[in-house]
């Protein structure tokens, strides 16, 4: 790793920029600025932002250098750079959720809990991330935004439903970024784009408005490595009165950072009994596995022993698209990403029985994960069974089913247990000589999954710290 003197500010992660204050090495001023430029530079290449604000950032900034001259910084993310997913609500910036069915007008005066609390914080807020048309799918394109790139091969989608903060923080355009899952929607832009994120213990963040798709959906902390996803999950953990399921705060994720998983019983699934996963995902996962081995866990190859609940999922994440598109008629669904609608049709056909039976398959999924955790302390999958595909379209091409629930297997199942989950990077696949990865050696970033039991967010994190201490993964960037 190089020093931070040999990299520019927008190079560095959140906790070595917070360093570098502390110091007086550097100015959130000279920092934000950084990240402006690299916007300037390079969104043209990806399309990650659908908002930039530099009017607000720079003041924003400017208050923040202020108090570290100080000496009286303010929270846990003075004068970090912070980007926002336009899935959350923002005050004095419109979240139109990727739709050309929100009106732009607003009034845009909330913020959402997590938004709040990265304010109070001292965060350096200064854009919106792309997302599709209102989260509904695993990649990035809507009708209002256009198509979301992978900062490794632009001709690649980067994932989603949080790709524009994905390749946001893979190219330095901001440190760290809020995003939502609800299922796979922070794992599956991590995996494709070769960053960390973590899908926290529903109810760890509190959320509001509280999202159709109901207690599926989460919000996380996107960033480069697992000590920022511990000090942003820090920042957005806790109550807020407008969340009825939020948890009661949990101890700070930064203090247990360092337990390691020496003796720790991790379980291996290399394909949850039922994937079928791509030889260079697979090789970069066996690999990974080894990483903890020699760290001193106990690794022991197990399934959870549970079919694919895509059919259950299918049922309570459409029914939630549909239930939020219900107030719009037929001219205003004309605007809308044909796949979604399509979705919604399929929601809206689900009966009560039918949403009583999917819940009925997600709580006997919770029950068979809460007795596999009393053997396991934790469990490792490839976060996906593929590498990224072609951008702006649902499926690889060729495909055998239309849907992107087909080609996420690793991830919705834990959203429908609400256990926490992250994603790392662990590899690459082999770089193409046409059409492809243009990074040199390097192809496309594989991402390894690690889920704990619920409420156990702090070991998931403490093993993906473990995994990133041991391994360069996360510290390399794509060419752009």
């Amino acid at each position: 790793m190089t020093s931070t003197a040999a990299r520019t500010a927008a190079d560095l992660t959140a906790s070595e920029l917070l360093a570098a204050y502390r110091a007086r090495e550097l100015s959130p001023v000279e920092v934000i600025r950084d990240v402006l430029d690299r916007v300037d530079r390079l969104d043209r290449h990806v399309n990650a932002f659908c908002l930039v604000d530099e009017n607000a950032a720079l003041a924003a900034a400017r208050g923040s250098e202020e108090r570290w001259s100080r000496g009286e910084p303010v929270g846990l993310l003075d004068g970090v750079p912070v980007s926002i997913k336009d899935i959350l609500l923002t005050a004095g910036w419109p979240t139109l959720r990727g739709s050309r069915t929100v009106d732009p007008a607003g009034p845009w005066t909330v913020d959402g809990p997590h938004v709040a609390r990265v304010r109070e914080h001292g965060a350096v807020l200064f854009g919106k991330t792309t997302t599709p048309e209102l989260g509904w799918k695993g990649v990035t394109d809507n009708p209002l935004t256009g198509i979301t790139r992978n900062p490794w091969d632009p001709t690649c989608t980067a994932g989603g439903s949080s790709g524009g903060s994905a390749a946001a923080v893979a190219l330095g355009m901001g440190l760290l970024s809020l995003g939502t899952d609800g299922g796979g929607s922070v794992r599956i832009p991590a995996a494709f784009t070769g960053t960390t994120a973590l899908k926290p213990t529903y109810g760890r963040v509190p959320h509001y408005p509280a999202s159709p798709y109901g207690t599926l959906a989460h919000v996380g902390p996107m960033t480069r490595t697992a000590v920022d996803a511990a000090l942003l999950l820090d920042v957005i953990s806790g109550t807020d009165p407008r969340d009825p399921w939020a948890l009661a705060p949990a101890p700070p994720a930064r203090e247990r950072l360092d337990a390691g998983v020496a003796g720790l019983r991790i379980a291996v699934s290399p394909a949850l009994g039922y994937v079928d996963v791509h030889p260079e995902v697979a090789a970069a996962f066996a690999a990974a596995v080894e990483v903890f081995a020699r760290l001193g866990a106990h690794v022991e190859e197990a399934d959870p022993g549970f079919s694919d609940p895509v059919a259950a999922f299918e049922v309570l994440w459409f029914a939630g698209a549909a239930k939020s598109t219900e107030h719009l008629g037929p001219a205003e669904r004309e605007l809308m990403d044909p796949g979604l609608v399509e979705a919604c049709e399929q929601g809206a056909r689900a009966s009560a029985l039918d949403y009583l039976g999917a819940m009925g398959v997600r709580n006997d999924l919770g029950i068979r994960m809460g007795e596999f955790h009393t053997r396991y302390d934790l469990l490792l999958t490839p976060a996906m069974p593929i590498p990224a595909f072609e951008a702006g379209v649902e499926v690889p091409a060729g495909w055998p089913r239309k849907r992107w629930t087909s080609w996420t297997p690793f991830s919705y199942p834990f959203n429908m247990t609400q256990q926490p989950a992250a994603s790392v990077p662990c590899g690459f696949t082999t770089a193409r000589s046409e059409g492809g990865a243009r990074n040199g050696a390097d192809g496309l970033p594989v991402g390894l999954q690690i889920v704990g039991p619920r409420h156990a967010d702090d070991a998931v994190l403490a093993a993906a710290h473990a995994f990133q201490q041991a391994t360069d993964w996360h510290l390399r960037r794509p060419a752009l």
